[in-house]
């Protein structure tokens, strides 16, 4: 299963490559307590959330030293990625399900992912400042940016404009203008990709990401 990684992430260490490997038994055993992932979709833990986790990886390369927000990140996603192959990034996981949290410290301890830190808490009552902000479909677009975008620090980041990478799929043209109409900023400011042309997996053909410049 974790050979799926290796497949698009050929060059990883050994020690990423552990850790990797060691998600699985580390989910399914937590998962058995807290249900984290569907019970029926666990068997696809690599696929459907690990590597849909790190297509923000094929995207940006986050620089040393960058603080990134994850938010909503339920069972640590894409958080826990994210930070086993950007160890010299700083990630802060929040999410308002203190179970899901449990999970998330647990899961990072065991693995021994140190440059994570992850709180029970809503976005909206954070006041900390971030060069990058991540999430998978929490919500529309129109209202996910006003929880957080008094959090993203704006500007330049190691040469990388700073913003939010959002994970979701489907037609998202709509939610897009309604996004950029609430906001008052330009269509301009946001990529649109397709997963699909990082990875061959049928599951991607509709997922998309979204960046938006701060």
């Amino acid at each position: 299963m974790e050979e799926l990684i290796t497949k698009y992430f050929p060059d990883i260490t050994e020690s990423q490559k552990e850790r990797y490997k060691a998600l699985y038994p580390l989910y399914m055993e937590w998962n058995s307590k807290i249900n984290v992932i569907s019970r029926k979709d666990a068997g696809n833990l690599y696929l459907h959330h690990i590597l849909h986790s790190l297509s923000i990886a094929r995207f940006i390369k986050f620089p040393a030293g960058a603080r990134v927000l994850d938010v909503g990140t339920g069972g640590g996603f894409p958080g826990i990625p994210l930070a086993i192959m950007f160890p010299e990034t700083s990630f802060h996981l929040c999410d308002s399900i203190k179970k899901k949290i449990l999970v998330v410290n647990e899961v990072a301890k065991a693995a021994g992912i140190s440059n994570i830190v992850a709180e029970q808490t809503r976005a909206e009552d954070l006041s900390s400042k971030y060069d990058f902000i991540v999430s998978r479909a929490v919500t529309e677009l129109k209202d996910f940016l006003p929880w957080i975008w008094k959090n993203i620090e704006p500007g330049v980041c190691g040469g990388v404009s700073r913003g939010v990478i959002y994970l979701k799929g489907g037609d998202l043209d709509e939610e897009i203008s309604a996004a950029c109409a609430r906001m008052r900023i330009s269509p301009r400011n946001i990529e649109k990709e397709y997963i699909n042309k990082w990875f061959d997996e049928p599951f991607f053909e509709e997922k998309q990401l979204l960046y938006i410049k701060r």
